[in-house]
């Protein structure tokens, strides 16, 4: 990768690493549905007024319900369950039990899709799942009840993302990326709207509340994808996929900074585990011949998340 785009990396990290601060800023105030209604409409609609700059023509006609369905199980169905959790659970917690996306992915691809699970890919998935019990069931203060429910919500939705991606790789292989996103995030957002409606906010919105879901919309969603969009065109899916390193860290960060959040040693140890077993899904470390021209590809199941 060249300069400039290892550090449009980084920004995508950091921006994508952010929006789980940005959920648990604005869950507890908005409510998760509304939020994630508001987020699918503003991000989508900037990403359409960029669509429409770019003179992008978005087939709703021929793809509506590829748009729906992609739109509900890659973005409104875990953006809510997400936005549920952050209730609970601490930003750095969230973004780490996410980062099991693309190893959820390998296996759903090997079921729906037929692709192979190599010796590799099955010692990466138990390495994920160690992880994830490292973090989960390690915890210095036992969670409760509503806390393992909340970490199932953040499994659920990794699952749900993994679904998205591999659905999107089967339908949405030659279509124009930004216009599958706008189909993806209005669609989603019209179904998660009757949710939104039913649970209305209990409370007064604060200043912080808005200014987190407007950051959560125009920049984790809506500039995220473009930068995401850059990346993939100039460097290619596997570096471009990197980016699932750095959310956490950044999340992390961001969680430690803003938050107070404080990261115990069974949380890094589970990490450690979830990225050794990313590496080996993923083959990111694998030596790949330069390729001469990039496929489009959808947008990933772990950027909005993010």
């Amino acid at each position: 990768m060249k300069p400039r785009d290892v550090a449009l990396l980084f920004v995508l990290g950091a921006i994508w690493g952010a929006s789980y601060l940005f959920i648990r800023v604005a869950s507890p105030v908005l409510r998760p549905f509304p939020l994630v209604f508001l987020r699918l409409l503003l991000g989508g609609g900037a990403l359409f007024l960029v669509a429409v700059g770019m003179h992008r023509a978005i087939p709703w006609r021929e793809h509506w319900q590829h748009y729906l369905i992609a739109g509900l199980i890659n973005c409104a169905l875990p953006f809510s369950l997400i936005s549920t959790a952050a209730l609970n659970l601490t930003a750095s917690f969230s973004a780490m039990l996410n980062a099991t996306t693309p190893i959820f992915t390998a296996v759903v691809a090997a079921l729906w899709l037929k692709e192979r699970l190599t010796a590799a890919k099955i010692i990466g998935l138990v390495c994920g799942m160690s992880g994830v019990g490292i973090i989960v069931g390690w915890q210095p203060t036992p969670l409760d009840t509503v806390g393992l429910l909340s970490a199932g919500m953040l499994t659920a939705a990794s699952i749900s993302y993994a679904c998205g991606v591999v659905y999107s790789k089967k339908v949405f292989q030659s279509a124009d990326p930004i216009s599958t996103s706008v189909g993806q995030l209005l669609l989603g957002g019209i179904g998660v709207l009757p949710l939104a409606l039913a649970n209305p906010p209990q409370v007064e919105p604060t200043p912080a509340a808005l200014a987190a879901m407007l950051a959560l919309s125009l920049l984790s969603t809506s500039v995220g994808y473009l930068i995401y969009f850059r990346l993939l065109g100039a460097s290619g899916a596997t570096a471009t996929a990197s980016v699932t390193f750095l959310v956490p860290v950044f999340s992390s960060l961001w969680g430690a900074v803003v938050l107070g959040e404080v990261i115990h040693i069974n949380e890094m140890i589970g990490f450690g585990a979830i990225m050794v077993g990313l590496t080996l899904v993923t083959g990111l470390l694998a030596r790949r011949p330069t390729p001469t021209a990039q496929p489009r590809m959808p947008p990933p199941a772990y950027s909005s998340s993010r």
